[in-house]
């Protein structure tokens, strides 16, 4: 492409949603219920009753005035209250009184039923695969992950500072700094980049649900706008991106006392692009939450995560694309693609070799390398599934970069 027209100064955005986002809800739920299944199989496997790895969680939530519904397939030999693991849930969310218009005590239908024994086939036994212990992917599908070296998490810049409001907004509330916080809310953030480099913060948005006392003539008071930017938006923003010139938009309606399931439905499965990476990269257009591990579009863009995180902690590339794609009951991928937008420092397709040499791509092996048998997963239904610190339950297994060095070595990098 001529020089010309090559871009050297260009704006991103992206968006986060708070954990009290009606979506959001609906998908602690649908995760919640997948860690009581994990959490009670664990325990009958311990008891030689049942075996965690024959679980399967398919669990969708629907949240409204006074209502949510529960419903998917699931294959379980425990027993679980639905209904009280979603109530204990939404209460945790800090929905907790009737006068925020939707609370814990709601209506609460459960309608799960047991998985498709076709499916079941194709999990169980993969096409052309002899050995039992091997599984075929639950769907059809693509996958994909992202890593880029703008922050230390390797993540894009815009979703990593909207979901660390989001998150400060969370802390606020939920600690008494702020008292007339509300759970729902949205944060956008928007970044300016010359030569593909982020050099500082453009525009902030913040909506966040709120009571009436921050309310001044029906108008969310400017000393709560100011309260948002010095304790909720300034400490998350670092130091050489914030400047003077930031555009700032904090509740520009005016007012949100009406928000959460009573303001909009929530749905499972609604915020992809803010589970994901803010728009950065391609998105297959899977869901996460409320899946278990053997349905690869979950683990499988865990994995593709993982994959291209190490790529760029290796120094291969400082943004780096990995798609994955399967086919229903059939184990090893039908593809595996790497893209790094220009910036590897050997060819892709090399790359994608190293990949397939050094990652196991198929969903047991995907399942048994990152762990993912475990009830770790309401934690990643807010503020993100990635770019979190990897924890000591084994939650976020997929952010460690423990395969840099051998891609390095193995590509003859030196890894910095």
């Amino acid at each position: 492409m001529p020089s010309e027209f090559n871009r050297t100064q260009h704006l991103f955005t992206s968006e986060s949603v708070t954990m009290g986002h009606p979506d959001k809800v609906a998908d602690q739920i649908s995760d919640a219920v997948l860690d009581a299944i994990f959490t009670a199989e664990l325990d009958l496997e311990k008891k030689g009753q049942s075996k965690i790895s024959n679980a399967r969680v398919a669990c969708e939530t629907l949240v409204t005035t006074g209502q949510c519904i529960v419903a998917g397939e699931i294959t379980t030999n425990a027993y679980i209250d639905v209904i009280d693991v979603a109530r204990k849930t939404i209460k945790e969310i800090g929905y907790t009184h009737p006068d925020i218009g939707f609370d814990y005590t709601c209506g609460v239908l459960s309608a799960l039923h047991s998985q498709s024994p076709d499916i079941a086939r194709g999990v169980d036994h993969a096409e052309g695969n002899a050995r039992e212990e091997e599984m075929g992917a639950g769907d059809q599908g693509l996958m994909f992950g992202y890593a880029c070296d703008e922050t230390d998490v390797l993540m894009p810049l815009p979703i990593h500072l909207a979901h660390r409001i989001v998150e400060k907004l969370a802390d606020e509330r939920q600690n008494g700094s702020m008292k007339w916080l509300r759970p729902d809310g949205k944060s956008q953030v928007t970044v300016e980049y010359k030569n593909e480099k982020p050099v500082r913060v453009h525009t902030i948005v913040v909506s966040t649900q709120h009571d009436e006392s921050v309310l001044k003539n029906d108008v969310f008071a400017d000393s709560a706008k100011k309260e948002i930017i010095e304790k909720v938006i300034k400490p998350v923003v670092p130091p050489n991106y914030w400047n003077n010139d930031i555009i700032f938009h904090i509740n520009p309606t005016g007012r949100f006392v009406v928000g959460g399931p009573h303001g909009d439905t929530g749905l499972t499965g609604r915020k992809i692009i803010v589970d994901s990476y803010g728009g950065r990269g391609a998105h297959g257009g899977g869901a996460f939450s409320g899946k278990d591990p053997s349905k690869v579009d979950r683990s499988a863009c865990y994995m593709a995560r993982y994959i291209a995180k190490n790529i760029v902690a290796a120094g291969l590339a400082t943004s780096a694309e990995v798609q994955l794609a399967y086919a229903i009951g059939v184990a090893k991928p039908v593809s595996v693609t790497v893209s790094t937008e220009g910036t590897s420092k050997m060819p892709e397709d090399d790359i994608a070799e190293l990949v397939k040499a050094n990652f196991p791509l198929t969903p047991r092996g995907i399942i048994k390398h990152l762990d993912l048998l475990k009830p770790i997963y309401k934690q990643t239904a807010s503020h993100g599934h990635f770019g979190r610190q990897p924890g000591k339950d084994g939650s976020f297994s997929w952010e460690k970069t423990d395969k840099a060095e051998v891609l390095a070595k193995a590509a003859g990098i030196k890894k910095k």
